[in-house]
């Protein structure tokens, strides 16, 4: 059984999980009925780099929340860790100054975001230096802040998950613990929960919660200029350990770290048959006191959970999990990683999405089609299950949204059962429209690895999210394995393929794995001569067999190519 993160570098970032059951009040919710729960957790991304993505993507998909990275000065460095060791509650860390995180709090709210702030609380840093917003520090001083008084008294590792006093008074991978039992350190840690709340956040991740008392949280919550602000508590559930993820529950939100392990398991050795109970159902704490994923930050790299590395098991338990009643979903939004301490591409400066290693998982066509098919679901029970024993299912939510997920190795046509009222609808999956019949039925081939997503907001495919990506061009979709390392690129004769520069060939994108695919925008009636290559992580170039292909771009809308690999 996992203890709990893993150490990551020097020193890792910071939370742990639990076992028991404790009965505790209701929490505030993550959105209030007919609200919108979904979040996108925008990892490592600078504050201008989240404002732009509220108003273009986040907004328009019907995201009820944007996370972003703690935004305290914290210790120099280029790793993403960096950002969990807090040197003082200035807001002055990589990601931007007051200013930019201001700016990001109005343009989200303008576009209909709300934010959650990670927040590190249990601990400062490490080690001795000076931060990025310029303030030296040494373990256990952080000047104008605290002093070693304000630590807890075990200044020893923490190493037996089955005792409380350990868990909860030691240091967590050597960082200085604060005594979150004390007065004085609560109230500074509110002083600093407040000043992000007097600049529009609506809520907070709270990092690291297990290894502070329920009590001590509840103490610092109370404190807040808005009591009950929306609260969401990291902490991972561990076996027969001494604290339990449960015992935050009165609080407000805590993370089922369970629901995204159980997701791993069931897309890669089980059945996704077994799925038509998840939640509750396999011991999970009640639906509306959980926060769920299917990865964040640390378990894509410790491994316990599914990762963009995973192709398109990876991206359909995204949609499984946004069209499941159950919790309140965060999508993680991230950047690709070989060295699991590598910090953001551009220190945190998202130029373009695909681009520069940044994944967007936020905005692909897949995921982000689904956060308006949950929004227009809320409320709404699950009906019309149907699954061939294996791992084909499909189910509705009531007359409102119905979902197929084939993730077997072939095509799956069938005869649908639905409870949605008859006419014509999009699939958002791939904007493609489909009929209901006046019993509910339609009729669909679902290609392996994908899924078909209808529901009542989305009656036609004009205008709905995603579909169609470019107005003209060209949407690439290659079957090509790869091993780990390699990458697929498209190259061509026209400027936007790269000239028949191999270094400039843009990359497609291995959601859907073994498919690759990449929208480019391309001027109407444009001809193209094009092929794929591989590209490894030394920037080796394996060129595909045979003659170049050539696409032409029709007089409105996009070409859709589907190739396969010619080896």
């Amino acid at each position: 059984m996992a203890r709990g993160r893993q150490l990551l570098g020097a020193i890792g970032a910071i939370g742990l999980g639990l076992g028991l059951t404790v009965a505790a009040p209701t929490p505030a919710q993550a959105a209030p009925l007919g609200g919108k729960d979904v979040t996108a957790v925008l990892f490592e991304w600078r504050f201008a780099s989240v404002a732009k993505a509220c108003t273009e993507d986040l907004g328009p998909a019907g995201y009820g929340y944007v996370q972003v990275s703690p935004p305290q000065e914290h210790i120099q460095g280029s790793q993403w860790w960096t950002s969990y060791q807090p040197v003082s509650y200035k807001i002055a860390g990589r990601l931007g100054d007051r200013t930019a995180f201001k700016n990001m709090v109005d343009t989200c709210h303008a576009a209909g975001v709300k934010v959650v702030a990670d927040s590190v609380i249990n601990h400062m840093a490490a080690g001795d230096g000076t931060g990025t917003g310029g303030s030296g520090y040494t373990k256990y001083n952080y000047p104008g802040i605290y002093s070693g008084a304000d630590m807890d008294d075990c200044r020893a590792q923490i190493g037996n998950y089955g005792d409380r006093g350990n868990v909860q008074n030691c240091e967590l991978v050597g960082l200085a613990d604060l005594d979150t039992g004390e007065p004085y350190v609560r109230e500074r840690i509110a002083a600093y929960l407040n000043d992000l709340l007097s600049l529009g956040v609506d809520g907070f991740r709270i990092d690291a919660a297990k290894h502070m008392p329920a009590g001590d949280l509840a103490n610092i919550k109370s404190r807040l200029s808005d009591p009950n602000v929306y609260w969401k508590q990291e902490a991972i559930y561990g076996g027969g350990e001494a604290v339990s993820p449960s015992e935050y529950l009165g609080n407000g939100d805590v993370q089922e770290f369970r629901y995204a392990r159980g997701l791993k398991q069931t897309f890669l050795n089980e059945n996704l048959a077994n799925l038509k109970n998840y939640g509750e159902g396999w011991g999970f704490m009640e639906s509306g006191k959980s926060a769920v994923f299917v990865d964040n930050h640390d378990t894509e790299r410790g491994g316990d959970t599914l990762s963009y590395k995973n192709g398109s098991a990876y991206t359909l338990a995204n949609v499984f999990m946004l069209a499941w009643p159950y919790g309140s979903p965060d999508v993680h939004s991230g950047y690709e990683w070989s060295d699991k301490d590598a910090g953001p591409p551009n220190s945190g400066t998202v130029n373009a999405c695909y681009a520069d290693g940044w994944k967007c998982q936020h905005d692909w066509r897949e995921i982000s089609s689904m956060v308006a098919f949950r929004n227009e679901a809320r409320g709404q029970s699950v009906t019309n299950w149907w699954d061939n024993g294996g791992d084909q299912i499909a189910f509705g939510r009531g007359s409102k949204a119905y979902v197929a997920i084939n993730h077997e190795g072939s095509a799956l046509t069938r005869t649908f059962q639905t409870s949605l009222p008859a006419g014509d609808y999009c699939d958002v999956q791939s904007g493609m429209g489909v009929s209901v019949n006046g019993s509910g039925q339609f009729t669909a081939t679902v290609p392996a690895g994908t899924a078909v997503a209808l529901h009542t907001g989305a009656r036609s495919c004009t205008g709905t999210p995603g579909p169609d990506p470019v107005s003209t061009g060209a949407s690439f979709n290659v079957h090509a394995t790869t091993v780990m390392g390699q990458n697929i690129h498209v190259v061509g004769d026209c400027a936007q393929l790269g000239g028949w520069n191999t270094g400039s060939a843009p990359k497609l994108d291995p959601a859907s794995y073994p498919v690759w695919k990449l929208d480019v925008a391309l001027p109407a009636g444009t001809t193209c001569a094009y092929k794929y290559l591989r590209k490894d992580a030394s920037g080796a170039v394996t060129w595909e067999s045979g003659v170049n292909r050539t696409l032409t771009v029709p007089a409105s809308g996009a070409v859709t190519l589907n190739d396969t690999w010619r080896a």
